[in-house]
């Protein structure tokens, strides 16, 4: 699958001073976006991202705000509904470390643990999609749609069938 949503910058050419993107899927971008997804498609995908490059402390900041709206099927009632995401995030980036120098890093729970750099550059885009990724419902449901489950079977009949019920009168 061709990435078709994709802002890469070159580590080498971000300044100190914070510059400010903005982000704007267009129609095949938010098609390619549904597939990674695996949605039936997006409305809207959109970023604003902050990135400002500290050479003193070899880190790179990237932050800023997310938002899309995604079509998503109800695990309830299995309709497709369209549900709005926005998150505000924050990532850090090591322009020094390399990927074996972090795997064999140590640390607590509690650390910040900064991203590394591959090939010299970032993707704001995937970053963006990354960060919406982490705050998409695990099992969407409509506003107000709830689960309610109704046995097939009466209580003596479940208890009958239980398992150690039938060991037990083996036992006897």
């Amino acid at each position: 699958m061709q990435n078709l949503f994709s802002y890469p910058l070159y580590i080498d050419e971000i300044s100190s001073v914070e510059r400010r993107y903005r982000l704007n899927a267009d129609e095949k971008q938010r098609a390619y976006i549904a597939q990674v997804y695996k949605l039936p498609s997006v409305k809207s995908f959109t970023a604003i991202i902050k990135v400002k490059n500290d050479y003193k402390n070899h880190k790179l900041e990237v932050g800023g705000q997310a938002d899309a709206e995604l079509e998503q099927t109800s695990v309830i009632s299995l309709e497709n509904f369209i549900k709005p995401y926005h998150t505000d995030f924050r990532v850090v980036f090591d322009t020094q470390m390399t990927v074996g120098e972090f795997r064999n890093l140590d640390f607590d729970y509690d650390d910040e643990i900064t991203d590394i750099i591959e090939d010299g550059k970032i993707d704001l885009a995937a970053i963006a999609m990354e960060q919406i990724a982490l705050v998409i419902d695990d099992f969407p449901r409509q506003k107000n749609e709830v689960f309610e489950f109704k046995s097939e079977f009466d209580e003596e009949t479940t208890k009958a069938a239980n398992p150690f019920a039938v060991l037990a009168k083996l036992k006897k």
